[in-house]
C-alpha cells in the first residue's frame, strides 16, 4: 500500500488560503467566526501575546467574509456545518485588512512613512476601484493619492481608511469589515525611540476617522498584545468590546488547546512527546481555557520529525522582545526581586494589575505605580499567567512553563554578569582563586556574588532545574574571562562535567561540579559532587591535554549561599 504523504507543518504561515491549498496542517479555529458574529460589536479589540495565532485568524476572517472568496477553502471545517450562517455571511462583504507589525522607525517621520506604505499596499490590493463606474473622477483622484503614496499632508494618511471604506461601500453597496492586526506595535516602537506622543496622535486620528460614526462600517476587529487605554487612541467609541486573555469569550481560538495538541501529535505519530510539550509550552490560562503557545508546538514538532531524540528548545524566546523582563530586573526594588525569586522557584505572586495602560505610565514618578504597570505588561505579553484570581482586583500570577522560566533565568544571568564584572578588583580575585586552587576564597566571593543576585527557593521545582540555575550563573561568570576556555557538559572520562576549564597559557585545568543542597545540606552536596568526579574520571581529559595542574571543585548551593570543597587531581 502506498504511504500517504503527511501535511506540512505551517511554521510561520499566516495566510489562510496558502495553508488550505498548499498541503499544510490546519488547527481548525473557524468557530471563531460564529462566535464573533454571535457576540457582535461594531469595534472588537482582542489582545493576546505574540505568536499565538492572531495574524492567521485575521486572515481567516478576511478570507471568509470578503466578496469573491472561494467556499471550498472552508469545506470540512467546523464553520461549514453552519449552513445558514455561511449563506448569510460568507463572501458577502468588502474587507479592508492591514497589519501594523512593521510600522516602526528611528524617528516619527520614518514610522509615518512605514504607515503610509502599509496603506499604499492595501490600496493597491483594492485598486480595481479605479475602474468602478460608481465612483466619480474626484473620488478616483483621492484613491490615486493612496496608490501613489502621496501623504505629504498628514490628513491624507489619517483619513485613508475612512476613504477606502467610503469607496468600497459606494462600489459594492455593502458595509465594510475592517481588520487591523498588531495595532499596538507602532506605539511600542515609538515609546522605545522617543516619539510616542506624535505616534499616539497619528494613530488616534486614523482610528477615530474610520471607527467613529462611520455609516459604511459593518464591524471592525483589532488585535494586539496590550490593551492601550481607550482615552489614548479609542476616544469617543461607544460600541466597543475588549476581549483580553482574562476573558472567557474567544479563549480557545488563539493558541492551541490540549485537544489541539493531542490531535496534532497523533497525526504526526508523536504521542509520546505530549508530556515534554506540556512541561515546556503549556501553562497559559486564557479565560477558562488551558493554552499552549502554537509557535513553540509547531517548531518543536518539526524538530521531532527530523529526529525523535531532538532536545527541547525555547522557540518563542527567539521570536519576541524580552526587553521588558530586563527592565524589571535591572530596576527592581528588593520587594520585586523577592517576588521574582518566588516566581522562578515555582511559587505564585499576588498582584493588582491595570487592565488599561499607556506607555507613558511606565515612566511614572511613583515607583509602586510604575511597577504595577510593568507587572501588567508581563501578564499581557505572556511572561506571566493567571493561576487564579483571589478576588476581582488581585491576580495570582505564575510563570506559565519551563520555556518562559528559562527566559527569566537567562536575563538574570546576563544582568548578574554585567553587575559582577563591573567591580574589577573583586572579579580578578575570584578568577585568581579558581585557577590557584584557593577554595576558601572561591567560596567567599561566590557567596558575595550570590547575595546580590536572585536565588532558587527550596520549592517543588525539580532539583535538576535548581542545579541548572546555579550552574548557569557560575558558567556565565567564568565565560567572561577572555583567556580561559570554558565549556559546559563536556564529555570527559565516562561522564559529563558541569564546567570544564582550560587555561592554555598556564597549563592549568579545572573541573567544577555543582549540586543543589536540599534543605541546606551543603556537606552532602559537596561530597556527592566530588564522588561523581572521582567515580567518572572527569579529570582524565585534562591530563590527556597536557595540563600541568588540575583543580577539582565540588560546589553545593542553597538559596543565596554556597559551600566549596577542593582537591588537586
Amino acid at each position: 500500500m502506498m504511504r500517504l504523504e503527511k501535511e506540512k507543518l505551517p511554521i510561520g504561515i499566516e495566510m489562510f488560503r496558502k495553508i488550505r491549498t498548499a498541503g499544510f496542517y490546519y488547527v481548525d479555529k473557524t468557530d471563531f467566526i460564529k462566535d464573533l458574529l454571535k457576540s457582535w460589536a461594531e469595534v472588537n479589540l482582542i489582545t493576546r501575546p505574540r505568536r499565538f495565532g492572531k495574524s492567521l485568524n485575521m486572515d481567516m476572517l478576511r478570507t471568509f467574509f470578503e466578496i469573491g472568496t472561494d467556499p471550498s477553502l472552508f469545506q470540512g471545517l467546523k464553520i461549514s456545518e453552519e449552513a445558514e450562517l455561511c449563506e448569510a455571511h460568507m463572501g458577502k462583504y468588502p474587507v479592508i485588512s492591514i497589519s501594523l507589525k512593521d510600522v516602526e522607525g528611528r524617528n516619527f517621520e520614518e514610522a509615518k512613512d512605514m504607515l503610509g506604505a502599509v496603506i499604499n499596499e492595501e490600496a493597491m490590493r483594492l485598486q480595481m476601484l479605479m475602474d468602478s463606474p460608481k465612483l466619480t473622477e474626484y473620488e478616483k483622484k483621492q484613491l490615486e493619492r493612496l496608490l501613489l503614496e502621496d501623504f505629504e499632508k498628514t490628513k491624507y494618511l489619517t483619513g485613508s481608511l475612512r476613504l477606502l471604506s467610503n469607496l468600497l461601500y459606494k462600489h459594492y453597496e455593502k458595509p465594510v469589515i475592517l481588520l487591523i492586526d498588531e495595532y499596538d506595535v507602532p506605539l511600542d516602537k515609538a515609546y522605545q525611540n522617543k516619539y510616542y506622543s506624535e505616534m499616539v496622535s497619528l494613530i488616534r486620528s486614523l482610528f477615530s476617522q474610520v471607527l467613529k460614526t462611520n455609516p459604511h462600517l459593518q464591524f471592525a476587529v483589532i488585535t494586539g498584545c496590550l490593551r492601550i487605554a481607550k482615552e489614548s487612541i479609542f476616544t469617543g467609541l461607544n460600541n466597543f468590546k475588549v476581549r483580553t486573555i482574562s476573558d472567557v469569550r474567544y479563549a480557545g481560538y488563539f493558541g492551541f488547546t490540549t485537544d489541539d495538541v493531542k490531535k496534532l501529535l497523533s497525526y504526526y505519530e508523536l504521542n509520546e512527546k505530549f508530556d515534554d510539550l506540556k512541561e515546556w509550552y503549556d501553562g497559559y490560562h486564557f479565560g477558562d481555557t488551558d493554552i499552549y503557545c502554537p509557535w513553540d508546538v509547531l517548531n518543536q514538532c518539526d524538530k521531532f520529525l527530523e529526529s525523535k531524540d531532538a532536545p527541547m528548545e525555547a522557540h518563542w524566546e527567539n521570536s519576541s522582545s524580552n526587553a521588558i523582563v530586563q527592565d524589571i530586573l535591572e530596576n527592581a526594588s528588593a520587594t520585586v526581586r523577592d517576588q521574582i525569586e518566588a516566581l522562578i522557584s515555582g511559587e505564585s505572586v499576588e498582584r493588582e494589575l491595570r487592565p488599561e495602560l499607556t506607555y507613558t505610565d511606565l515612566d511614572h514618578e511613583d515607583q509602586d505605580i510604575r511597577q504595577t504597570y510593568l507587572w501588567s505588561i508581563l501578564f499581557a505579553t505572556g511572561y506571566l499567567t493567571d493561576a487564579d484570581k483571589p478576588d476581582e482586583k488581585l491576580h495570582r500570577l505564575v510563570i506559565p512553563n519551563r520555556e518562559v522560566r528559562e527566559i527569566y533565568t537567562n536575563k538574570i544571568r546576563s544582568w548578574f554578569n554585567r553587575k559582577i564584572i563591573s567591580r574589577t578588583a573583586r572579579w580578578n580575585s575570584f578568577c585568581t582563586a579558581i585557577k590557584s586552587g584557593n577554595a576558601g576564597e572561591f567560596e567567599v566571593l561566590f557567596n558575595e556574588f550570590m547575595s546580590e543576585s536572585i536565588s532558587i527557593r527550596d520549592t517543588f521545582v525539580k532539583k535538576e532545574m535548581k542545579e541548572n540555575f546555579y550552574h548557569g550563573l557560575l558558567l556565565g561568570l567564568l565565560q567572561l574571562e577572555a583567556d580561559w576556555v570554558v565549556k559546559s557538559n563536556l564529555e570527559s572520562g565516562i561522564g559529563y562535567t558541569d564546567i570544564f576549564i582550560t587555561i592554555p597559557k598556564e597549563k592549568i585545568g579545572c573541573i567544577i561540579e555543582i549540586k543543589y543542597a536540599e534543605h541546606g545540606a551543603f556537606d552532602d552536596g559537596c561530597y556527592e559532587a566530588m564522588k561523581q568526579m572521582e567515580d567518572n574520571s572527569y579529570t582524565a581529559l585534562l591530563k590527556e591535554m597536557g595540563m600541568k595542574k588540575v583543580h577539582t571543585y565540588g560546589v553545593a548551593c542553597y538559596k543565596k549561599t554556597c559551600k566549596v570543597i577542593y582537591k588537586e587531581a
